[in-house]
């Protein structure tokens, strides 16, 4: 592309950026991850350790199995053959949107300068009408767009628009957003309504072309997405669909329940979302709203983790929810997220909120070691011990999965609407938040997850009447967020949540939605404390989940716990926690980064005389794995019959 283009392009850019078409429907609007600074004992670390260990880890991954050379090849830089997987682009380009998060909140010149020549490669690895793809550049040019089911080009085109509009919107540069441009427009050259007709096997690039939307303005991109969502299960189209596990089997208006692979799913109803959004298109809100509630109530594990099945990385059957053998791939888990913050975003309702909380310290962060550098791409909920996290896979969607999630946390933390401002998250750090033409800072300080006392100083620019909305936790009122597939075991003398504002009590507290409204005239110096009772709580699965009878589990705030053999020894199989046992939960700094622990008595079955006493400790499963290799679970028996007889 001559200068002269790239210099226009640049201005058409900056000039509909600006004026992208109208806002979104949502009920809610996110306050920017830009806008929001970390300082969290828990997240900070977990986000720095992200940008210090996992970034540089995954990139020199990536250049050491190839994936970044097949770049330069394909550019004609250097010579050789297209080494890994055909999709393996699409990990360069998660760990490229894992890094610009990273900028945004911490400037760190080294990386923007890697960040810079690997994209100056990538730009020149595009083909002149646009295309970008390496497998096929290398391996087979003249198979463009052949095998949509399984070759992943539009999954990889994704995966390339997210990065892009991160990068620009971290750093405010065009050099990757210009490339995510011209191919768009060669993908909507191609496909349309009137054009060819085809879905990608994996879903990733509806979602994606509506975020290229939001920042270009382009109308088409948005109509594009609609266009693949729309397309899939379309029956008169003429095409041979692809069938359940791509979730191309009935059209999206008419999915009730999740099927298939269970990341192409969350993808799926992500970019649903996003596009109703923008078109209101009530079909597609009423299908995730029937969706979603079967995942919550039926095909959900208490982590947060879905996907239960080992055959095709996929969704189960209802209440199919097996514990060692569970898949919960770390990137459902993320998909899980990302679906459910958007959910939260169209309805205001906290309940989509809970789960993320859910996902995120539990299901979803378990998938990285506390050092950085190593991923499991399987969460099981029950292990023998043989199960270990390791620092690279030959499919690497994990690792680059995590290293985009977490920097994106911030993001998630705080949103707005007409009325007033949100709290999803409790999180430490500093806020700036826009709210009609005024600019709020919000100060929040808190030990959350170890501890339910968080402070929030808000300080408006100049006095004014809003609603500061505060999440309150559905396992903070004795409930799970999953109505009729998991309940909480009721504690007598708990006292319920609590808020007061410059130490006078909001009284009565009634959230509507999961969340409590505080509606006054706030001026500088105003603080508000929520006070979020921990005791720790026993859990049960619904009937219908055989994997679960018999059994409880524990948990305390959003953390789900586990038993392992490192603190319970070779006794963990024939363990049972009876359920009158008292269970108190003790903070450990020298323990895994600093935790806290749940202690109870339990016993040891015996088929023969008394079954003896033995001191369970329990740990957050989000950290199991760190030690010496043995047995874990989560779900604890409950009565003698349900654990393994010692003898």
């Amino acid at each position: 592309m001559k200068p002269l283009t790239l210099t226009l392009l640049a201005v058409s850019l900056a000039a509909s950026a600006v004026a992208a078409a109208g806002k979104p429907h949502r009920k809610l609007t996110p306050v920017p991850f830009t806008d929001v600074k970390v300082t969290d004992a828990f997240w900070g670390p977990r986000i720095e350790t992200n940008r210090t260990k996992t970034i540089p880890h995954d990139f020199k991954k990536c250049e050491d199995t190839g994936r970044i050379s097949n770049f330069a090849k394909a550019a004609g830089r250097i010579e050789g053959k297209f080494e890994g997987i055909y999709f393996n682009d699409s990990d360069v380009y998660k760990v490229i949107e894992g890094a610009a998060y990273s900028l945004a909140a911490h400037p760190d010149p080294k990386l923007e300068k890697y960040l810079d020549a690997l994209i100056d490669t990538i730009a020149a690895a595009q083909q002149k009408d646009g295309y970008l793809f390496c497998f096929y550049t290398l391996k087979e040019p003249e198979k463009r767009w052949t095998n949509l089911r399984s070759i992943h080009e539009l999954y990889c085109a994704g995966h390339f628009f997210e990065g892009a509009v991160a990068h620009y919107r971290a750093t405010g540069k065009r050099t990757m957003l210009n490339v995510a441009v011209r191919l768009a427009d060669l993908i909507d050259s191609i496909f349309g309504p009137d054009k060819r007709h085809g879905v990608p096997g994996h879903e990733e690039i509806e979602l994606a072309l509506v975020k290229l939307y939001e920042v270009t303005g382009q109308e088409r991109y948005l109509a594009l997405a609609k266009f693949f969502l729309d397309e899939r299960g379309n029956q008169k189209s003429g095409r041979k669909l692809q069938g359940a596990y791509s979730q191309d089997h009935v059209p999206v208006t008419g999915q009730s329940e999740p099927v298939g692979h269970a990341v192409r799913a969350m993808y799926l109803y992500c970019g649903m979302a996003d596009v109703a959004a923008y078109t209101r298109e009530t079909a597609y809100i009423a299908a995730l709203d029937r969706l979603w509630a079967n995942t919550a109530t039926r095909k959900m594990y208490l982590t947060g983790g879905v996907g239960s099945s080992r055959r095709g990385e996929a969704f189960g059957k209802n209440y199919e929810l097996p514990n060692r053998t569970a898949y919960c791939e770390t990137c459902a888990a993320c998909g899980q997220a990302f679906w459910n913050h958007r959910m939260n975003l169209l309805h205001a309702d906290a309940k989509y909120a809970d789960i993320l909380e859910r996902v995120l310290y539990n299901g979803f962060l378990s998938g990285v070691s506390l050092d950085g550098d190593k991923f499991f791409y399987v969460n099981p909920l029950a292990s023998n011990g043989k199960h270990h996290r390791q620092a690279w896979f030959g499919c690497a969607c994990c690792p680059v999965n995590v290293v985009r999630t977490v920097p994106s946390i911030p993001g998630y933390v705080y949103a707005t609407d007409s009325g007033g401002i949100y709290v999803n998250l409790y999180v430490a750090g500093t806020a700036r938040v826009t709210y009609n033409g005024a600019a709020v800072t919000l100060k929040q300080q808190t030990r959350y997850p170890w501890d339910g006392t968080v402070t929030i100083a808000v300080e408006p620019d100049r006095p004014g009447e809003f609603t500061l909305a505060l999440r309150i936790p559905a396992w903070a009122r004795g409930e799970t967020q999953t109505a009729g597939l998991y309940r909480m075991a009721t504690r007598e003398g708990v006292p319920g949540p609590g808020i007061s504002i410059n130490g006078r009590p909001v009284e009565p507290l009634q959230p509507v939605k999961g969340y409590a409204r505080v509606q006054r005239r706030w001026k500088k110096g105003d603080i508000v404390t929520l006070t979020l009772p921990m005791p720790v709580r026993r859990v049960y699965a619904h009937e219908m989940v055989e994997a679960d009878a018999g059994r409880v589990a524990l948990q305390r705030g959003p953390i789900v716990y586990c038993l392992e053999g490192a603190d319970n020894g070779n006794h963990l199989p024939h363990a049972y926690l009876p359920a009158d046992a008292q269970c108190t939960a003790e903070h450990r700094d020298d323990l895994l980064g600093g935790v806290t622990v749940i202690r109870g008595q339990g016993k040891i079955r015996r088929t023969r005389g008394a079954d003896t006493p033995i001191d369970l400790l329990a740990v957050p499963y989000h950290v199991w794995d760190h030690r010496e290799p043995g047995p874990m679970r989560v779900w604890i028996p409950e009565k003698p019959d349900a654990a393994e007889p010692a003898g």
